[in-house]
């Protein structure tokens, strides 16, 4: 179930299922507005997204009702989390699907909101996506490749493929928007040659494994599963992330897997990396690519989570295509 595309004039409802746009700053909301707007959408807000308490979020209630009206609201085309955080999995229990599988919208964030990503997929068959949320259109430098592979996703039904970034950054860039710190990038990291299509699940690793023994998590079947982890995850614990999840069934039924660009504080360099991927048996004949820009660095692409992908990875050349998004 695909949700229509955006177009010029359609409204985006921002929400906070995780931390509240209270932590958000005025300067950053106005060029969030600005950017949105110049792509020709409207921007409204929930009623309870600036709602905030002593863990910068809100009541479960409040997070769930915000999600159900923007469902509802018929004048709604695409719904935006402000931010991510580390409690989208309080609400799953208390979301009504149905009005979710009756109401079907485009839904878009990263980080925490893998949580709802996959467990909407999962339950109600609707393609969501991970990509920025509100907040990442407050940057003003380097937003350009994160924009232009948002509106691929979300305001065409062309298929597209992924190309690297030329630039990517890692810096607190809300805190100085004019002085950003850039890093050329040197492209895909191959670390398993091979092909494959299958639909795409996954998003931010250490949170995708919170769904594990749940009835919310995926099926691992015929997929290619996108994973990326924050600077406070070290290659040692990527490594036991990434255990979990092959330790999940079906997962020797997984298709290929695609991993986004690790941040500086991770420490995770290319070679540890291709260390961490040769020891585990169970990848030796998928292939795997790596340094792809989504994750917690910036700028990002925005992908399906239900939709179909292929995946070429060369030592020469690594291509990822989006067919059906």
């Amino acid at each position: 179930m695909i949700a229509n595309k955006l177009k010029a004039g359609d409204e985006i409802r921002v929400i906070a299922p995780a931390r509240s746009l209270g932590i958000i700053d005025e300067s950053t909301r106005n060029i969030a507005n600005k950017c949105l707007e110049k792509m020709g959408l409207k921007v409204t807000f929930s009623k309870n997204c600036e709602k905030i308490d002593e863990f910068s979020s809100s009541s479960i209630q409040s997070r769930v009702n915000d999600l159900h009206e923007a469902f509802l609201d018929d004048n709604v085309k695409c719904i935006l989390t402000v931010i991510g955080g580390f409690n989208s999995n309080q609400l799953l229990d208390y979301i009504d699907y149905d009005i979710i599988k009756n109401n079907p919208k485009i839904i878009c964030g990263y980080s925490d909101i893998t949580i709802l990503s996959n467990a909407i997929y999962k339950i109600t068959g609707l393609v969501t996506y991970s990509g920025p949320h509100y907040s990442t259109f407050g940057m003003e430098k380097g937003i350009d490749y994160t924009i232009d592979y948002f509106k691929k996703c979300l305001m065409s039904e062309e298929v597209f493929e992924l190309t690297p970034s030329e630039k990517w950054s890692d810096d607190m860039w809300f805190l100085d928007q004019n002085n950003r710190m850039f890093y050329e990038n040197n492209g895909y990291i191959t670390v398993n040659k091979g092909s494959a299509k299958g639909e795409a699940i996954g998003g931010n690793l250490c949170t995708l494994n919170l769904l594990q023994g749940t009835k919310y998590m995926p099926d691992l079947k015929d997929k290619i599963v996108f994973i990326e982890d924050t600077s406070s995850s070290f290659a040692e614990e990527f490594d036991r992330d990434l255990q979990s999840l092959i330790h999940q069934p079906d997962f020797d039924k997984v298709k290929g897997i695609v991993i986004g660009r690790f941040q500086v504080g991770s420490k995770i360099t290319k070679e540890k990396i291709i260390k961490i991927i040769k020891t585990k048996k169970e990848l030796n004949n998928i292939p795997v690519i790596a340094d792809v820009d989504f994750g917690h660095t910036t700028p990002h692409i925005t992908f399906p989570i239900g939709g179909e992908v292929e995946i070429v990875a060369e030592y020469d050349c690594s291509k990822i295509l989006i067919s059906k998004h």
